[in-house]
């Protein structure tokens, strides 16, 4: 069967944007199943199996829980940061103070406020990700410093011209071929990986998360 965002993009952005975004920490009594983020390439779709080669060379195979959501990534302008959107940033220390970011997400409106904060984040070593409320976008002769703003903290993050900005798009189980790239945030099971939510890069463009 297949399954589209569109019909529910409310409830399936929002289911998403829990994807993307890093939970916030939990009491040890409200202990949830431990997470892990696979980024590779499909090698196999089969009914609620995804066989990934991950970046790291290892394959696995992630069972996807029922009713998974699905959706890709579109690309976007550094221009199209406007002060108001909701972001989710990942960055790194810079060695002249401050952040300089490694990918930008643009939230659709609907998914405004969805995992507010900043956290430790797995794409490269030391790396953060901070989702957050623009307060302002001011271009630069190497790029563009935005001043979010979370939970009434701000921080500003340099983008450099050429860093990935995307947004969330639509997706069904057509782009799930062999060779698309995916991010997929999963829970460790005795039995592998175990997804609710999947990012496939489509036409050209991969989830940079």
């Amino acid at each position: 069967m297949t399954k589209n965002i569109l019909p529910a993009l409310v409830l399936g952005l929002t289911a998403i944007a829990s994807a993307v975004l890093p939970a916030a920490p939990v009491h040890a009594e409200d202990q949830k199943p431990e997470q892990v983020h696979i980024r590779g390439s499909i090698v196999t779709y089969s009914g609620s199996v995804l066989k990934v080669k991950t970046r790291e060379g290892e394959t696995v195979d992630v069972t996807l829980a029922d009713g998974w959501k699905l959706a890709s990534v579109a690309n976007a302008a550094v221009t199209d940061i406007k002060p108001g959107d909701f972001v989710g940033i990942a960055s790194l220390p810079s060695a002249g103070g401050g952040d300089g970011a490694l990918e930008v997400l643009i939230f659709p409106p609907a998914m405004k406020g969805a995992g507010e904060g900043s956290y430790a984040w797995d794409l490269k070593p030391d790396s953060s990700m901070t989702n957050a409320t623009v307060a302002d976008a001011v271009k630069g002769v190497d790029g563009r410093t935005v001043t979010v703003s979370y939970h009434g903290k701000e921080k500003k993050i340099a983008i450099p011209d050429g860093t990935p900005v995307v947004t969330i798009a639509p997706a069904t189980n057509d782009d799930l071929v062999p060779g698309a790239v995916v991010f997929i945030p999963a829970e460790k099971a005795a039995s592998g990986p175990l997804a609710h939510q999947v990012l496939v890069g489509k036409n050209g463009v991969v989830p940079p998360m």
